[in-house]
Formats: C-alpha cells, structure tokens, sequence
C-alpha cells in the first residue's frame, strides 16, 4: 500500500505539472494570437483567458496523462527504484496499478465534466471574442419537426426566446396551414405564442371552393421538447454537446428524419477517445526498461512522447472527420480505440506476466 500511495502521488505531481504547462502554453499561444480581438473590458477578458483554459484542460488532459507516465517512469528507471520494485517481489502488475488507478479516475472526471458547460467552455470563448456575448443568437433556422418545416429567423438560446417563427404544416404531402408569429418563448416544454397568426390555403383549386382562410390565435404551444440549446447545436452544425444535451437530442431526433451522426459522434468522442490515454500507459510501461543499462532513456521518452503525438493527433482528425460526416461514427471514432485497445490486450498477454532480463553476453 506505502508503494501505492508513493507512486501515486509521484504521477499525480508531474501529471499536473505537464497539464499546468500544456494549458498555460495553449492559452498564451491563442491570447498572442486573438488579443487585438478581444473585448475592452478587463473582466470579459477574464472570463475569456477562464474559459480558454477549461478548453485547454479538456484538450491536453489526455495526454499528460501519458506523458506524466513517461517522465515517472525514466525518473524511476534513472533512480534505480524500478529494479528496486523489481528486487523486493513486485510483480509489473502491482507497479502499474497507481499508473491505471489514477489515469481512470481523472478520465471518469474528465467525462464527468462534460456534463456541465464544461464542454462548451471554447464556444463560450469564442462567442466573448467575436460578440462580448457567452451565447450569441442564431439566424435563419429552417428545420423539420414531425413532418412539419419549422422556421426561426432568430433564436437566443441564452433567454429561451425566437423571434419570426413560422411553422408550415402538412398534411398526406399536402400544405394544411402556415402558422406565423412575432415571438416565441420557451416554457414547461413547449414554445409558447402570445398571439399568432394562421393561413390555410384553400382545399381545391375551382372557382366555387373557399379560399384563403386566415385565423388569430392566443397562447398557441408547440414544437414540444424543442430545447432552444438543441435547436442552436443540432442545426448549426455545432459538436460540443454536453452529456444531458446530447442525449436529449439523439432521443428528440430519433424519428424526426434528421441525420443524427454528428451528435453520436460527439457522444462517442466524449465517452471512448479519452479512454486511449490508458491503453497507451499500459502500452508504454510493457516497453519500459528495468534499467538504464538495458535501453537508452532518451529514445524510449523521445519515443514515447512522438508516439503519443502521433496517436493523439490521428484520433483528433479521425474525430472531426466524423464530426464532418465524412466518416461514420463507429468508423472514425470508436474504430481507432478498440484497434488501440485489442494492441494493449496483445501486450498485456506476456510482458506484464513477469520480468524478464536478458543478460549480456561476455
């Protein structure tokens, strides 16, 4: 247990240490790069610095945690407290499990963040930039909902409210009524209209049937379950769904004839891609020397950390390739980890069984 806890707080020390200067070199890199565009008020830069630093926490955690790995492990090589380990009857098992211990707990508090607006802490960033506003309105959505073409002119997601709504019902492919109205406010589910105004056009096209039909109704309810933060997202074409918003919209979408393949990328994204950072410690320590005599350090971190690179950039572009639609979710997302993850069941088979020291030849 001592052995745990020491090596626990070890990987902890450097983990933050490398997160702390990933994050700090991502968010001095985009405030030397965007400071003639942000906002003149110092608190708005604040909170913009703030949220840049949530998206930089989300990007770079992954991956301190396997450089943090990679730097405990040549300082234990380096110190000769790995042959120690070895010498005392500790098994590669018992040494890595700190390593396992604690890249799942901060990859389950990694996911468990993107419940919050955690997830949405870069569109909040660049919303301050562009417009000193965290949630700026949406223009000109055109969407469908059971059958019917809906469409908002503007939408405040940050207030619950739209303006020039208008919703063209149909019926057996036919137009039935096009209701329209100035505002729209959302509440207990629903869009509610103070007042709004209805058009039918007429049922035939002869001389003697009725024509055009016009109707004003108060407190009118529709689009149920229509969150305004789904519309905002789903439609334009936004990716960082919070865990609740995201499945709230697979579920709304289900049967509404809407391709739904970047939100399951999204999802997918969120609950397997941060799960490679483990299979890469596993990966990484099945590599590690016993003793600096027996590999050179400074390939095998060199090594790892391009590796690393590699990995981490290839499962980001695989990523937005299904964000994009050009890939299939299960392609571009889930594929790339369970290749990752059959590689560490491959090493784990043998290497991690028992130690195994190669003497030199005379």
């Amino acid at each position: 247990m001592l052995a745990f806890t020491t090596l626990s707080l070890l990987y902890l020390r450097y983990f933050f240490i490398i997160l702390i200067a990933l994050g700090s070199f991502m968010v001095g890199f985009d405030l030397m790069e965007n400071a003639s565009e942000l906002p003149d008020s110092a608190n708005l830069v604040l909170i913009y610095i703030m949220y840049k630093a949530f998206y930089a926490v989300d990007m770079m955690l992954p991956i301190s945690l396997v450089f943090a790995m990679i730097a405990t492990s040549v300082e234990m090589v380096r110190s000769n407290a790995l042959a120690a380990y070895y010498a005392i009857g500790y098994s590669k098992r018992r040494i890595l499990a700190p390593f396992i211990s604690v890249a799942v707990l901060m990859v389950g508090i990694h996911i468990a963040l993107h419940a919050t607006n955690f997830a949405r802490a870069n569109e909040f960033a660049n919303n301050l930039r562009e417009t000193s506003q965290f949630i700026r309105p949406t223009s000109n959505l055109f969407f469908t909902h059971e059958g019917n073409y809906v469409y908002f002119g503007n939408l405040y997601p940050l207030t619950r409210k739209a303006e020039k709504i208008r919703i063209f019902t149909f019926e057996n492919g036919r137009l039935k009524e096009v209701l329209s109205a100035s505002e729209a406010v959302y509440d207990n589910g629903y869009w509610n209209m103070k007042r709004a105004h209805v058009i039918r056009p007429p049922e035939s096209l002869a001389l003697e049937a009725s024509g055009i039909v016009t109707e004003d109704r108060t407190n009118v309810r529709a689009l149920k379950d229509f969150k305004p933060k789904i519309l905002d997202q789903v439609y334009e074409g936004k990716a960082n769904f919070t865990i609740v918003d995201g499945f709230e919209a697979l579920a709304l979408l289900e049967n509404q004839n809407v391709d739904v393949g970047k939100i399951e990328s999204a999802m997918f994204r969120i609950f397997v891609t941060p799960w490679f950072a483990v299979m890469l410690i596993v990966i990484f320590f099945s590599y590690a020397p016993i003793s600096a005599r027996f590999l050179n350090l400074s390939v095998f971190s060199f090594g790892a950390i391009l590796a690393t690179l590699l990995v981490w950039g290839f499962l980001f572009m695989m990523g937005e390739l299904s964000n994009n639609k050009t890939l299939p979710p299960l392609i571009g997302v889930v594929a790339p980890v369970a290749f990752l993850f059959a590689f560490m069941l491959w090493r784990v088979g043998s290497p991690l069984r028992r130690v195994r020291v190669k003497s030199r030849p005379n």
